[in-house]
């Protein structure tokens, strides 16, 4: 009897537990409220590949109207893009859609880029967008901060190469997050997690 009474509390409590692991998603891979699925990513600015995906990702979100949630992880070994996501913040600062078109502007026009004219790429865009830019960009290091942050989000999420990308949902059973390591499936995830 007390076998068979453990047996069945360890199965219902199994079952309990069954909706629980969906909820336990990480914070940074749920959608925003309001959103019942986005996609979420990784990426570097000086990153080809990151670069050739952006479009994709940025067209995928607007023809399924969902959150594209953007994390900088600046590679160690590209000489560039830690400061490339510093501005890129800078302009997130005059609007978020400002920033995610110097991020876009940046990956169009990566192989023009370097750490001499990385700053003059960066007055170019402004100029062209009625912004001006401070001489020193960042002064209490909050920006710097904040690209750190998402860096070090993507390290407790097991992040090791860019762009990582996910198919978020607010699912309360199944996977409520799916990594797109084949971009030709991204749609086709994106439908699954609806």
């Amino acid at each position: 009897m007390k076998i068979r009474f453990l047996t069945y509390l360890q199965l219902s409590l199994s079952l309990l537990c069954l909706p629980l692991l969906a909820q336990d998603a990480p914070e940074a891979l749920r959608p925003p409220k309001g959103s019942p699925v986005a996609i979420v990513v990784f990426e570097d600015l000086q990153c080809p590949q990151c670069g050739r995906v952006a479009p994709l990702l940025v067209q995928a979100a607007r023809t399924y109207k969902i959150p594209l949630v953007q994390h900088d992880f600046p590679l160690p070994m590209h000489n560039w893009s830690f400061d490339a996501a510093v501005l890129a913040r800078y302009f997130d600062t005059h609007s978020k859609e400002l920033g995610n078109e110097f991020r876009l502007d940046v990956f169009a026009h990566q192989m023009e880029i370097n750490p001499q004219n990385l700053r003059g790429f960066a007055e170019k865009f402004a100029s062209e967008h009625n912004v001006g830019v401070p001489f020193v960009i960042d002064p209490d290091g909050r920006l710097a901060g904040l690209v750190r942050a998402d860096k070090d989000l993507g390290m407790s999420l097991h992040v090791d190469h860019t762009p990582t990308i996910w198919v978020v949902s607010n699912k309360k059973s199944g996977n409520p997050y799916v990594e797109v390591k084949d971009t030709a499936q991204l749609y086709v995830t994106i439908d699954a997690m609806k």
